[in-house]
């Protein structure tokens, strides 16, 4: 009799325990909560003139107002020149590419490769190539392609990008990197943070470009661009000079000079360090659209120059580059573009940074104004080779460009875009942001991820905090209490035992 009453206490206890439970599941409120989204990826190949750079970006897939939340993966720097240094060389634009591709497999999840998406762009290199020769320019693009496709990702093309767009791009990653289109919160949430956007200065091997934001009417409607990010439009103004590269100034220079001095078999060179000397191939000079040969010449023939190291007829020569001339409207930068008044802050990169680094760390000079910048030009065009090497260390025959490089930078920013005292020290010269490339191409993967649909994010059933702690609490109870009945029935069983 004990045991069957300890029986129905023990069963009745626990059916009240499930019932009180049940009905707390079915009436305290529940909530929907988010799984972390997973990480989508995104490819880019920034095909430049001298060579190749692969990043890989990814983003939280459920996206932010439109636009991911794109962060860089990792880097990969083909080894050789750029892709349309392979003009005429069947499968060499497409080989380069491999061992970065190659890194790409490796580095996606492999559950991402058919999701990941990948571009190539191409700058200023391509388009010259496109220029004088279009067919070896559209064979070069379809070999990258078809060499694209065979990879495990979803390719969605090679394009040349006009310079408007590498302009445009690169203004809209340097604002991106310094969160002046949105930040993360204390609240846990994307905010705009609701300041000025950066102006970008970039300056490549066949190309430089400026981009900004400005009040002013923009006169040649061709400088304007818009562009929409997490639901902001912006209008800026941008432009591209080609064959204003540094690897382009450098070809236009020496024919400028072998132009002035008449010769074709050998030169003075004011711009290289005195002492110095270099034979080189006409070929090397005029084979660029960039340098227009007004009479026929031997491609074989060598040209013998000779560095002098006088900094002051490098700037007169450099200098006739540009032209300051014939301005169609109410104010120009040169070769008759139109350009407004420089406003805000600004970031230098590419050559930019390079060339900046170079000057402080071989010059001694700290350059924050238009003055310093001149200064340390005049020491390095006054440095012999060997005190370049010793300063700044052996980078082999790159050296011997720096003093015309400099002095052209120099002249493109103050003679040029009309940098001066008050704008210059708002340039700040970098190669990254935090751990990210400065460039086009993050700027082109974030206005392309517009175009990729978000992901559902999962969700699943939970009970706040607070209601769990209440749960909890009565369950606790209800179990106190069964064990109290439990214990009272076997004493009672014990005493009637001892009866």
């Amino acid at each position: 009799m004990g045991n069957q009453q300890q029986c129905q206490i023990i069963t009745a206890t626990a059916a009240l325990f499930l019932a009180v439970g049940g009905i707390l599941l079915l009436v305290v409120p529940n909530k929907d909560i988010k799984d972390p989204p997973e990480f989508m990826y995104g490819i880019v190949l920034d095909a430049g003139s001298s060579h190749t750079a692969m990043f890989i970006y990814k983003w939280p897939a459920d996206k932010q107002n439109g636009t991911g939340i794109v962060s860089q993966h990792s880097e990969c720097h083909a080894k050789g020149g750029g892709i349309s240094s392979y003009a005429g060389v069947r499968g060499g634009a497409a080989r380069s590419l491999e061992e970065c591709m190659g890194k790409a497999m490796k580095e996606i999840p492999k559950s991402r490769h058919k999701l990941t998406p990948v571009y190539l762009g191409a700058t200023a290199g391509m388009r010259l190539l496109n220029i004088s020769k279009p067919k070896e320019s559209d064979e070069v693009l379809k070999e990258v392609g078809d060499k694209l496709k065979t990879y495990p990702f979803s390719f969605k093309g090679a394009t040349i990008l006009s310079g408007q767009e590498e302009g445009a791009y690169g203004w809209v990653t340097v604002n991106y990197l310094l969160e002046n289109y949105i930040k993360y919160g204390f609240v846990g949430q994307w905010l705009s943070p609701g300041r000025g956007t950066v102006g970008a200065l970039d300056f490549g091997g066949a190309s430089t470009q400026i981009t900004f934001v400005t009040k002013q009417t923009v006169e040649n409607k061709n400088n304007l661009m818009k562009l929409r990010l997490y639901r902001q439009d912006y209008l800026i103004y941008t432009q591209s000079f080609l064959c204003y590269g540094r690897d382009q100034v450098l070809l236009r220079l020496l024919a400028h000079l072998m132009t002035t001095q008449g010769s074709d078999s050998s030169i003075v060179h004011p711009c290289y360090p005195a002492g110095y000397n270099q034979s080189i191939k006409l070929s090397s000079v005029f084979d660029t659209p960039c340098n227009k040969r007004q009479t026929p010449y031997k491609p074989d023939d060598v040209l013998q120059i000779k560095g002098t190291g006088n900094y002051n007829q490098c700037l007169g020569n450099v200098t006739r580059l540009l032209s300051f001339n014939n301005c169609s409207y109410s104010k120009c930068s040169f070769d008759g573009v139109f350009q407004p008044n420089i406003t805000g802050n600004f970031m230098a990169f590419s050559a930019f940074f390079y060339t900046h680094s170079f000057l402080q760390k071989a010059a001694g000079i700290k350059v924050m104004s238009p003055a310093d910048l001149e200064d340390a030009a005049r020491v390095v065009c006054n440095m012999s080779f060997q005190e370049m090497s010793n300063k700044a260390g052996n980078q082999g025959n790159r050296l011997k460009d720096y003093c015309a490089v400099s002095v052209f930078v120099h002249v493109l920013l103050v003679k040029g875009y009309g940098f001066d005292d008050l704008s210059f020290p708002h340039i700040s010269f970098q190669k990254k942001a935090g751990d990210t490339s400065v460039g086009w191409s993050l700027g082109y993967m974030l206005s392309l991820s517009n175009l990729l649909p978000a992901e559902d994010v999962l969700l699943r059933k939970s009970m706040s905090s607070g209601a769990w702690s209440v749960l909890i609490f009565l369950f606790s109870v209800l179990l106190l209490m069964a064990l109290f009945f439990l214990l009272q029935a076997i004493r009672k069983k014990k005493t009637d035992n001892v009866i």
